[in-house]
């Protein structure tokens, strides 16, 4: 495993990319691709949708032929594909997972584009340096905010999780990244729970819906959320936080910028039409919302 693939330029000719998992019916990034594609004079570019599940990984990636320029992982591939990959980025590696595969050169390239998007997205919204973060969920995205907040300037990190036996691979992940964390449960969560100004939830829609109220009482005044989930929108956390006056970060613009990163790495291109980009996927969700 070697450092991040730096590419070799734009990419001539026609080419193929599509994101995987299982489910991915629901997926956004065929939007969010597709439009960059149109904004780039890419009109040769395609990007599908593929249901993959973990067992079927490495027999899809088999049959890629020369025209695949890269793929989008969902979990749980973004660590099956690991040991299917021919060099893998430093920070890859470090938290444990690729959500992307470039194609070039004949070698499989990882890399890991959700830790940007995190990092964008909070700049974006005015949140670059907390004092200290609270981190609500023990996954693969918590993962990736673990290492988003090491590059923002922490070295200690809250860690809330539903079931502490559940969170040795994050607590793996926080060690190669040389954070420390405190891990506490939501059972019994009090304004205790919470540290810092910024809490960052990477839990699934309705997994903090019994703690909304509490979570958005142990903010302090000017603290902020950001929420990784970007529909339904707004969740019960979101609402509670809001109504105390706090700030609110839902999760589609970390699904935008980590979309932006792997259209510049699976093309080589640097001006990608990120706001295109943004407004095609906010149209998408309202669409999908309207017909809820």
């Amino acid at each position: 495993m070697t450092g991040p693939h730096r590419g070799t330029g734009p990419r001539p000719g026609r080419a193929r990319g599509a994101v995987l998992g299982s489910p991915i019916a629901h997926s956004l990034s065929p939007i969010l691709h597709r439009t960059a594609y149109a904004g780039l004079g890419l009109g040769d570019w395609s990007y599908d949708a593929i249901e993959c599940a973990e067992g079927d990984l490495a027999t899809l990636m088999e049959s890629l032929g020369p025209e695949w320029a890269g793929l989008s992982l969902t979990m749980p591939l973004k660590r099956a594909v690991l040991p299917l990959l021919d060099t893998v980025s430093d920070l890859a590696v470090e938290v444990g997972g690729a959500n992307t595969v470039v194609f070039r050169d004949g070698a499989r390239h990882g890399e890991n584009t959700d830790v940007y998007g995190i990092v964008q997205t909070l700049a974006e919204a005015g949140v670059a340096a907390p004092s200290a973060a609270t981190i609500l969920g023990g996954g693969a995205t918590a993962a990736s905010a673990l290492a988003a907040l090491r590059e923002m300037g922490l070295a200690e990190v809250t860690l809330v999780v539903r079931n502490a036996s559940r969170a040795g691979e994050t607590l793996d992940v926080a060690e190669r990244l040389g954070v420390a964390v405190a891990v506490r449960t939501l059972d019994g969560f009090d304004r205790s729970g919470v540290d810092g100004d910024l809490v960052i939830s990477t839990l699934p829609s309705g997994a903090a819906d019994g703690f909304a109220h509490e979570i958005a009482a142990a903010l302090p005044d000017k603290g902020a959320l950001f929420d990784v989930v970007y529909s339904p929108w707004p969740t019960a956390l979101a609402r509670a936080v809001r109504d105390r006056g706090g700030a609110v970060i839902g999760g589609f613009p970390m699904l935008l910028h980590q979309a932006v990163k792997q259209v510049e790495l699976m093309t080589g291109r640097a001006d990608v039409p990120v706001e295109a980009m943004r407004a095609a996927g906010e149209a998408e969700i309202a669409r999908r919302a309207a017909q809820e």
